[in-house]
């Protein structure tokens, strides 16, 4: 069957494995037996789209299937030129294939363009990426969804995922870098889908799960981190599947542990003692804030928590928006004030914060719990991040800590040795006080080493 093909698809073919060569070149007989309407073009058979909403019908919507054959359409396999209106010849079907699940951004970028346009000629908007994205990740959440992947978390219990849908194809859709006139030609999309591998990632998935290609060694991507131990039946998550989808590439690498719910106002209601409770020693964990106002926002601590008058964590912590618009602030270098959790004490702050300065904070939770503020303008200097709430004082209508990492060891988790401790580990307090005056703590480096247990 490969003898007959043209060079450009022989080429495209050589690609895959042979094992899966043969698997892909097998796709177009496939459709057209899977489907009761046949159809014949000037070059024999062709593939039409009613076949192939006939493949991909339990996993997409009618318009990202239209998208898909619009892409298969616009393929130029070298042999003959397509005929628009006659349907996707074997030719057409196996270069497209080869592309979108093996090729190049510079031999994507075209297919993208093609499935953004609803006219086929001229530059693609920004409006129409946008459109074109919002298609593709509803695509993938409701093959995550119908394929049983969702690693335990419960949509019927999350946020709405049209809302996140929508602020997702935003986020991916920024980092297009677009002409004067808001228009994306094949070069600036071929680089936005060099710098964006989720845009190649989710086209993989829908192609590959809609046509039913399983290629060997090459499993479909996990874009949700497993979920373990959380009260579903009782849960109202501010997560949605979506923000999800974007939160979980942002963490660290190793940082695939199952994620677990560790608090939540809807559960355990308004307290800031059980909310710290459930902080310290369970390891790194991502907060989650909505303000009474509709604001989402957040911070992933890369370490556990600890009460004490002393910043905490490293350059790992980042702050996070997800309403109005889904962004992630990376640390800035400027300051190491990644984290800060005191409680009880008279002369330092009491409260959660990450990042600025006490008083002045990327993001605050007052210890009375409640009210915080994201006095950040015009940026947070540890995390460059703006302001995250709608007002820079703000009041908590709902908050969740999740535990993304593994807790610290047992012999961690009591957090100091038996036997020795200086009078400044013993009060924190007054070492913080000595350091914010300027004063040098000359017996820091004199301590006798200490002795091992055993």
């Amino acid at each position: 069957m490969g003898n007959t093909d043209s060079v450009v698809v022989q080429k495209r073919l050589a690609r895959f494995r042979p094992e899966d060569r043969t698997k892909v070149e097998g796709v177009f007989d496939r459709l057209h037996g899977s489907s009761t309407v046949g159809a014949t073009g000037k070059a024999g058979k062709v593939l039409t789209l009613s076949m192939l909403k006939c493949c991909m019908g339990d996993v997409a919507s009618d318009s990202i299937i239209k998208r898909v054959y619009t892409g298969m359409c616009s393929i130029d396999p070298g042999a003959s030129p397509p005929q628009d209106g006659a349907g996707v010849s074997r030719e057409q079907l196996l270069v497209f294939l080869a592309d979108v699940l093996r090729g190049t951004a510079e031999e994507r970028a075209p297919i993208v363009m093609a499935m953004s346009q609803s006219a086929g000629a001229g530059a693609a908007t920004s409006e129409q990426i946008i459109e074109f994205l919002q298609d593709l990740v509803c695509a993938v959440v409701e093959i995550i969804i119908q394929k049983g992947r969702l690693r335990g978390w419960k949509p019927e219990r999350m946020g709405d995922r049209s809302v996140g849908v929508k602020l997702l194809a935003e986020q991916m859709s920024s980092e297009i870098k677009p002409s004067d006139q808001r228009t994306c030609d094949v070069t600036c999309l071929e680089d936005w889908l060099f710098r964006v591998p989720s845009v190649t990632m989710y086209m993989e998935l829908l192609i590959g799960e809609g046509l039913n290609v399983d290629l060997t060694c090459h499993l479909p991507p996990s874009l949700l981190p497993p979920c373990w131990e959380t009260p579903w039946e009782k849960l109202r998550c501010l997560l949605d599947l979506p923000v999800l989808m974007f939160l979980t590439p942002q963490l660290p690498d190793g940082y695939n542990m199952p994620w677990k719910l560790l608090f939540s106002t809807h559960l355990h209601g308004e307290s800031f003692t059980k909310m710290v409770g459930s902080c310290k020693s369970s390891g790194p964990t991502l907060l989650l804030v909505k303000d009474t106002k509709g604001h989402v926002f957040g911070g992933f601590a890369s370490l556990g928590w600890e009460v004490k008058p002393q910043f905490q964590g490293d350059s790992r912590c980042f702050l996070f928006s997800v309403v109005p618009c889904l962004r992630v602030y990376n640390c800035t270098g400027y300051n190491q004030h990644y984290m800060y959790l005191n409680q009880g004490q008279q002369t330092m702050p009491n409260g959660l914060g990450m990042g600025g300065q006490h008083g002045y904070c990327g993001l605050w939770l007052d210890s009375d719990f409640g009210h915080g503020h994201s006095r950040a303008r015009p940026r947070c200097t540890t995390y460059g991040s703006p302001q995250l709430s709608a007002e820079e004082d703000f009041t908590i209508q709902a908050l969740e800590v999740w535990g993304v990492g593994k807790p610290p060891e047992e012999e961690e988790v009591s957090g100091e040795v038996r036997g020795k401790r200086s009078i400044l580990d013993a009060d924190p307090e007054t070492q913080a006080m000595l350091e914010m005056a300027g004063k040098t703590l000359h017996s820091q480096g004199l301590r006798e080493p200490e002795e091992d247990d055993g």
